[in-house]
């Protein structure tokens, strides 16, 4: 396949870790410039030296995205360093997973949610608009969940801040056609992520998962324990089990690389034996 990302400037939020450490690693070794931002400019940082090591370009940037100037201030610095911002990727999320009989514990955390997960995009895409717009072209790529299709129970906030993704997704994809390509990316589970560590109730996957959460449950003690049989775990396996990470930076890297003029509006990635109805 032709390499469509060399050369592109990519703004990554919440490059510190999981899907967003993964995109940097690999679009750089395609030969993209990254700007990563992170509000642990530690974990920012690290992930910068892993790209470096590795022979390829990058800066970190300490960004708490629910403040809107550090994100333009994030797009400023990748404009300052590599002269354009030709990929905006709105990664940085929580998962306060819990019912509402839990809000005494959850409800601060459900309000970082609601900062983080839909201000953080807006402002992300906010940030990259102008540039974008002025130069004529660009992408924004938005993480959001198959939780944002359907609501259930156990995901009130987290649910509704993934569709309110999908809402602001479309309505710039529709309002700037022609000149910026927006695209979707819609993960099922991957419980091997720090994502899983944001949840307050465990209980709350049932509603995901619904009449396999005994099973559901049962794997993630025997991964936990390394004692989940391995063939279950390989994507070679039809009835791989666990969606690893990888395959989700994989999604956002191919919705990357493609042609100027082709648009991938929507992604979703499974496990073909994963465990969730949505």
């Amino acid at each position: 396949m032709t390499n469509h990302i060399a050369g592109k400037s990519i703004v990554i939020t919440g490059a510190g870790g999981g899907f967003g450490r993964l995109v940097a690693q690999k679009a750089a070794a395609l030969g993209a410039k990254i700007t990563c931002g992170d509000i642990d400019p530690a974990a920012a940082q690290a992930t910068v030296d892993g790209v470096t090591a590795s022979g390829g370009t990058a800066q970190a940037v300490q960004t708490d995205v629910r403040d809107l100037a550090a994100v333009k201030a994030l797009v400023a610095k990748a404009l300052e360093a590599y002269g354009a911002v030709d990929v905006m990727i709105n990664n940085a999320g929580i998962m306060p997973l819990a019912f509402f009989s839990d809000h005494e514990a959850a409800y601060p955390a459900w309000e970082r949610c609601i900062d983080i997960n839909i201000k953080g995009v807006l402002n992300g895409m906010v940030a990259a608009y102008d540039p974008m717009i002025a130069a004529g072209r660009g992408q924004i790529v938005n993480i959001s969940s198959i939780y944002g299709n359907f609501p259930v129970i156990g995901a009130a906030v987290y649910g509704a801040s993934k569709s309110a993704v999908n809402f602001l997704s479309e309505s710039l994809r529709v309002e700037s056609r022609g000149k910026i390509k927006v695209t979707t990316i819609k993960p099922t589970g991957v419980p091997t992520t720090g994502l899983s560590g944001t949840v307050i109730n465990p209980a709350a996957g049932v509603g995901i998962v619904a009449h396999n959460m005994p099973e559901f449950m049962d794997m993630v003690g025997q991964m936990g324990a390394g004692t989940f049989p391995a063939e279950r775990l390989s994507p070679d396996a039809m009835d791989y089990a666990s969606l690893a990470p990888d395959h989700i930076a994989d999604a956002v890297i191919h919705v990357i690389n493609q042609p100027l003029g082709v648009a991938i509006s929507e992604m979703t990635v499974r496990a073909a034996g994963d465990h969730f109805v949505l």
